[in-house]
């Protein structure tokens, strides 16, 4: 992907979005909530090239959450198929884009050939480093956080690590995103303004952006009012103005 953005250390390097409005979208033309999930993938697509061209390195797309389950089984199975269809598709422009495809979230309860195509997507793109693109899928931060704990405690129990050695370096490494930043910066689309238990650990300093555009009509344009509005923020982690009395 190419980087066309002239100021590059203003440029999130890590961006997240819960793409969120697909059904009311849908409901607003008089269609099923399935036709706006079609259309959602649209916007995938816009969002994934922009990204790349704005010099933003690592994409993290909230897609499917844990407690998605709670939907009608017809729009459940819709997002699994969408998912798949996506994937599939778009791997081989991906991959010779340099986008490297990570799916974040708890694998077991995937159907088989989406596990499949997920994995296959996964190994095929595993060298590619230009850009990151990170599919969270059947995902909740308290489970992520949940498992990692959960995988150090049995390195612990079979000896193999100790107590001590848990730091956040060694924490952030059992994440789902382990070798990635952390999130930069954090949108939601559809005028809702929570972070629905999506990267807990990795958006602790994240700078937040709220619009009420609905995500299958989510563009460049709407993606580059977001990075304006990032770039006016000032991020002092913790600090203060150096400029302050």
């Amino acid at each position: 992907m190419s980087e066309t953005a002239s100021d590059k250390t203003s440029v999130p390097q890590h961006v997240a979005i819960i793409m969120d409005g697909n059904g009311r979208w849908a409901q607003q033309r008089g269609r099923p909530r399935t036709f706006g999930h079609s259309k959602g993938v649209e916007a995938v697509r816009r969002v994934v090239e922009a990204a790349g061209d704005m010099g933003i390195h690592t994409l993290t797309l909230f897609s499917f959450s844990t407690e998605n389950w709670n939907r009608p089984a017809d729009e459940v199975g819709a997002l699994f198929e969408l998912m798949k269809r996506y994937v599939a598709a778009d791997l081989k422009s991906l991959k010779q884009r340099g986008v490297r495809i990570r799916i974040i979230g708890r694998r077991e309860d995937l159907r088989e050939d989406l596990a499949e195509i997920v994995g296959q997507a996964e190994a095929e793109t595993a060298s590619n480093t230009d850009f990151n693109l990170n599919i969270a899928f059947n995902y909740g931060g308290r489970d992520e956080i949940l498992r990692a704990a959960q995988n150090l405690a049995r390195a612990i129990h079979a000896g193999d690590l100790s107590v001590d050695a848990i730091d956040e370096g060694r924490f952030s490494g059992a994440l789902d995103t382990a070798g990635l930043p952390d999130v930069d910066l954090m949108i939601r689309t559809s005028g809702e303004q929570r972070i629905s238990n999506f990267l807990l650990w990795q958006a602790a300093y994240a700078e937040f952006h709220f619009t009420d555009v609905l995500w299958p009509d989510f563009d460049e344009a709407e993606l580059a009012r977001a990075l304006e509005a990032f770039k006016n923020r000032d991020r002092r982690y913790g600090g203060v103005d150096a400029g302050a009395a």
